[in-house]
C-alpha cells in the first residue's frame, strides 16, 4: 500500500462479518479492517470467514486497503509468529500484531520478537500496534522500521477505559505520528476514537484514523451503522493529512 500524501487521514473501519465488510466497501472505507472485537482488542477472525473476506476483496478489485489482526497475542516470538503466519497464509495484504510491551525494557523485549518476525517481514505487510493506554514507548518506532514493518498504529488495549486522547497527549501523538512517517511507515491512530476527536488527530497527519465503536448502532460489538459509517466518512472529507 502506497505512502504517498493524500489530501485527508484515510478511514480505517474495523469489520465484524463479511456482511459488516460489504457496508464498509459501499461507504467507501480506505481500509476494510477484519476484527473480532468480542475476542479483545484486536481479536482474530477464524480461518474460513476471513479467507472469503480475501477473495471478496480481491474480486471487488483492491481498491480499498484490507488488513486483519491476529489476535491478542503474549510477547512471545515462537507465538506472535505462528498468529502472523496464520493470517497472512490467507492472503490478507495487511497483517496487524499487537505488542503489549513492558513499561520498562521496552527496546530489549521487542528485539527478540522482531528477529523471528523479519523473514515474514520481506513476504508481507506487517502493521505493529502498541497500546496507548499502556504507556508505550515510541522510540520503538526505529525498532520496527528497521525490521522491516510496513506500519505502526496506536490503539487502547481497554475499550472501557477511555480513548486514546485519554492517554496520550496530543503532543506525545504528533512526535508518534512524525517519527512514523520519518521511518517511511504507515502510520495511523485508533482506540475508542469518537466523531469529535477527528479534527485534533487528523492535524497530527496521520496516514489514516481507524474507528469501531464510533461506527456501530450500541458500542463495538454491536452491529455496524451505515449512518454512523457515512458520518464519520463524511467528516474526514477535507481533512489535510499532508
Amino acid at each position: 500500500m502506497t505512502l504517498s500524501p493524500t489530501p485527508r487521514p484515510g478511514l480505517l473501519a474495523s469489520v465484524a462479518t463479511l456482511a459488516e465488510m460489504e457496508v464498509a466497501l459501499s461507504a467507501g472505507a480506505d481500509i476494510v479492517d477484519l476484527k473480532n472485537p468480542a475476542e479483545g482488542a484486536l481479536g482474530a477472525w477464524a480461518e474460513a470467514p476471513l479467507k472469503a473476506a480475501v477473495a471478496r476483496w480481491r474480486a471487488a478489485g483492491c481498491v480499498t486497503g484490507l488488513s486483519a489482526t491476529v489476535g491478542d497475542q503474549p510477547l512471545d516470538a515462537t507465538i506472535i509468529l505462528a498468529a502472523a503466519r496464520r493470517t497472512a497464509a490467507t492472503g490478507v495484504p495487511l497483517v496487524k500484531i499487537g505488542f503489549p510491551l513492558p513499561a520498562d525494557g521496552a527496546a530489549q523485549a521487542l528485539a527478540p520478537v522482531l528477529d523471528a518476525l523479519r523473514p515474514l517481514a520481506r513476504e508481507t505487510c506487517l502493521i505493529a500496534v502498541l497500546f496507548a493506554d499502556q504507556d508505550p514507548d515510541l522510540s520503538t518506532v526505529a525498532q520496527f522500521a528497521g525490521a522491516g514493518f510496513h506500519g505502526v498504529m496506536l490503539d487502547t488495549a481497554d475499550k472501557v477505559a477511555g480513548g486514546l486522547l485519554a492517554h496520550l497527549a496530543v503532543e506525545r501523538l504528533a512526535d508518534f505520528v512524525g517519527a512514523a512517517r520519518a521511518a517511511g511507515l504507515l502510520t495511523g491512530l485508533a482506540g475508542s476514537l469518537k466523531l469529535e476527536d477527528i479534527a485534533a488527530l487528523a492535524a497530527l497527519q496521520p496516514h489514516y484514523l481507524g474507528f469501531r465503536g464510533a461506527l456501530c448502532a450500541t458500542g463495538r460489538t454491536s452491529a455496524l451503522d451505515p449512518a454512523r459509517l457515512a458520518r464519520v466518512r463524511e467528516d474526514l472529507k477535507g481533512r489535510v493529512a499532508a
